[in-house]
Order: structure tokens, then sequence, then C-alpha cells
């Protein structure tokens, strides 16, 4: 959430050029997320996106092993539409395709629609949503459905997806509602960590949802990385570009619509998810960083010694944002993954 005049613009042939150095690293998958109106503010961050099936059949054309996963907003994408779209997209990127699941919180966003959601009900709704989808893409008989919120005739999809019984599937749960329809139905869960300390409380709180349902399930965070040759050097372009160049009117929207949701909902404060291990020093406001990111910010070395320490507490993987990533990440992945790979947190590309 930063005025910095190099942040990312969000241009296709910019996007396309980062996927393929992504691709060609090895790293495991692309995330992007489905907005419909920005956050507003000087910067507007998001304001510009690409709508994001077809973002994934796009880039699933122009890549080779990285995994495409499309966000949707259950309360917009019909079930059906959805499953012939991601099994395309599989068919396309030969068995690479994944869904992100949105239940809704902006209600600006969808006032372009002329929908309300309803939180109380938005995680029933998504849970409907979901079992019509994946009975769609396990294939057989021509069904009816009917449902809560769904009352769906003759429904089945052809052609079914390469990866079977259906690709996988993530959602981003901060609340405890959140976290038990990942349980019941997502594959990989997101969840705010802004310092690790965070972590063996969330996890626990985690295998107990899931235990309910008897699964087991894969828990991701999300990070931000300022990687530089010299810590100094990372610490100061910090500073710039969250602190200096901060859209704090972006920041505002964004704690104002977010706040008014999740606390409804009985958050469980763990993930203090306002907040970064930077902010944590009050010194500064920090608003340029995106809320509830973990920040890396230091040397090639520091970034893997950290996400060594973030590994150990068992969390399995986690996102990386750059302000400018044509211009970071050739450093990232040309400095901080072959030191991964040392620690044994990574395998060499293709293996």
């Amino acid at each position: 959430m930063s005025l910095a005049p190099e942040r990312w613009k969000a241009n296709w042939d910019d996007i396309a050029a980062m996927t393929r150095i992504a691709d060609d690293a090895g790293i495991e998958f692309i995330l992007p997320v489905a907005k419909w109106r920005g956050y507003q503010g000087k910067a507007n961050v998001y304001g510009k996106s690409f709508e994001t099936l077809t973002h994934g059949a796009a880039l699933a054309a122009i890549t080779r092993r990285i995994a495409i996963f499309s966000t949707v907003h259950v309360a917009l994408v019909t079930p059906a539409f959805c499953a012939k779209a991601i099994a395309t997209i599989d068919h396309i990127s030969h068995g690479r395709a994944g869904l992100n699941i949105v239940c809704g919180w902006n209600q600006p966003e969808f006032d372009l629609h002329g929908l309300t959601i309803d939180p109380d009900t938005r995680y029933d709704h998504g849970q409907e949503w979901f079992d019509v989808w994946a009975k769609l893409l396990e294939g057989g008989p021509e069904f009816d459905w009917d449902g809560r919120f769904f009352k769906l005739k003759r429904l089945q999809t052809d052609p079914l997806p390469i990866q079977r019984p259906r690709p996988p599937a993530m959602s981003a749960g901060f609340s405890p509602r959140g976290r038990d329809f990942a349980a019941r139905c997502a594959d990989v869960l997101f969840l705010n960590v802004t310092e690790l300390d965070q972590v063996p409380a969330i996890l626990a709180d985690v295998k107990t949802q899931m235990d309910r349902y008897h699964r087991t399930i894969s828990v991701y965070t999300m990070g931000h990385v300022v990687c530089r040759p010299t810590r100094q050097e990372a610490e100061d372009y910090f500073h710039y570009f969250a602190e200096e160049m901060a859209d704090s009117a972006g920041q505002q929207y964004y704690r104002g619509h977010r706040g008014a949701t999740v606390p409804a909902e009985g958050e469980i404060r763990i993930a203090r998810p306002f907040e970064n291990r930077f902010t944590r020093q009050g010194r500064f406001r920090y608003d340029g960083a995106y809320p509830g990111v973990y920040p890396f910010v230091g040397t090639p070395d520091d970034i893997a010694t950290e996400m060594a320490a973030m590994s150990a507490t068992g969390l399995a993987g986690c996102t990386v944002a750059f302000v400018d990533y044509l211009k970071e990440i050739p450093y990232f992945v040309q400095e901080v993954l072959p030191r991964l790979e040392r620690l044994g947190l990574r395998l060499p590309v293709g293996a």
C-alpha cells in the first residue's frame, strides 16, 4: 500500500514475464487476488486487476511447471461455470490448475454486482457451493441439487479435469468460521502470521478444527520480501516504501472494511492481522506494508535463515510478494533459492 512510483502496475506483459521467471525457477504456484474494486487512497491498491479465470488460462498456456490458481468469489460465479472453467485451465496446463475459494468480505466490491454479502450465512453458502462444484468434477451421471442456496437441474460437466477427483482448493480463513470452512473444504489454508511466536497457537487451533472432520491440511502464510545485498539497504528500502511513501488512506480503507467483518465473526486475535514485527517496535506506522503479511527484510542470508525458522514452526510454505516483481524476483531467485536448497528446504529445479 505504497505510493512508490516503482510499485507494481499489473500490466499484462509484466505479469507474463514475471510468471515465466517464477516458472523457470521452480516456484510452486502463482496465486492472484480477485478484486472488483480497489482500496481507494492515492494508490488505489488492486484498483487494476485481471479476472482470474481468464488470467489463469492465459498463464497456463505459457508455462510448464508452475501451478496456476484462480481466485473465485463464490457469490458471483455459479459452481457449474467454475467447474467448466477450472477443468478448462487444467487441460490447458496439463494438470496444474487450482482454485482459491473466497466467500466474500468487502461489501463495496459486491455493490458493483448488486449483491449483498450476509456475514452470518456466507460460509454456509460457500460450503454448499463447494459441494456442488466438487461433485460436478468427480463426474458420473447427471444429478439434480435441491439445497438451501441452490436449486439446480441436470448437473454435469465435460471434460472432467485431469487431476482426480478434482484440482486442489485453497482458502484463507482468518476467523474461526473461516478456518472451519477450510477444514471441511480446502486442501490448503492460508492464515495471517506476522510474528513466528504466533504459529504454535495457530497450528494447535487449526489441528483442533481439522480433527473434527478427521482431516489434515497444509497451512501457509503470506510474506513480503525486500532482499538486498546488505541489511541496511533492505531496511532503508522497506522504510522508504512502507513509511515515507505509505498510502495511509488506502490502509485506513482496508482496516475499516476488513475490521467491519472479521470481529463480527468472533475472531480469535492470535494473528494480530493489522500489525507486523516492524510496527510492533512502536517507532513507525509502516502503513505501506500490506497488513497481516510477514515481512522478510534483509540480505539473502537473512531471508533464507528466517524462512528456515518459519518452516521449523510447522508452516508448510508461504507466498512471496514484492514492490516490483520484475526487478526483484531475479535477485531472489539467484540468491535466496540456492540458499534454501542448501538448507534442505527446497529441491533443485526439476528434481
